[in-house]
């Protein structure tokens, strides 16, 4: 006597996967979302560390700070210029507190 096998059906494998593809659909979205939130924020990190460098720079020298300074000095890399300038490039509505 032949036992069966037991074993999904093909029914009900294509609706796990139905399943499985409307996950991933309304979870993708959400996560490209999260990962521009994570890329402002580090941005916006990077802007204050400039900013802190241009207050530590204007309490041992006179005359206004810019930015082609603090690379000079070594006080910021160039990826943190690019970094600054960037920002206020896509946020002109604010107000940039050292000049290039």
């Amino acid at each position: 006597m032949k036992k069966g096998i037991k074993s999904f059906t093909l029914i009900e494998m294509l609706i796990v996967l139905a399943i499985i593809a409307v996950l991933i659909l309304l979870f993708v979205p959400n996560l490209v979302k999260e990962k521009d939130k994570v890329k402002e924020t580090g941005s916006r990190a990077i802007v204050k560390v400039v900013e802190s460098q241009a207050e530590l720079y204007r309490i041992d020298h006179t005359g206004e700070v810019k930015l082609s300074e603090l690379l000079s000095n070594g006080l910021i890399s160039q990826q943190q210029a690019d970094n600054y300038n960037d920002y206020y490039a896509k946020n002109k509505n604010e107000s940039r507190s050292i000049p290039n």
